[in-house]
């Protein structure tokens, strides 16, 4: 299974690289495959690439919904 996180860029720096945080964690991605992106905006992060860019809102749902959903009682198999 792949996971795609919604993470908000803080810097851009040199190339295609941008400097990105979720839940204060930061970390330098590739946004080449979409280069319009600016400080400030939410991109959707996959295995080191930024895939697209993502309106705050429906970011802020998906992460309240990823929220929820570490606060769940973990079960064993």
């Amino acid at each position: 299974m792949c996971l795609a996180m919604p993470v908000q860029v803080m810097e851009r720096l040199p190339g295609d690289i941008a400097r990105v945080s979720l839940d204060g964690v930061c970390r330098e991605i590739s946004v080449a495959l979409v280069p319009e992106v600016a400080v400030g905006d939410y991109v959707i992060l996959h295995v080191g690439y930024a895939i697209g860019r993502l309106d705050a809102d429906e970011a802020a749902k998906t992460l309240a919904l990823m929220d929820e959903l570490a606060a769940l009682p973990q079960e064993a198999p």
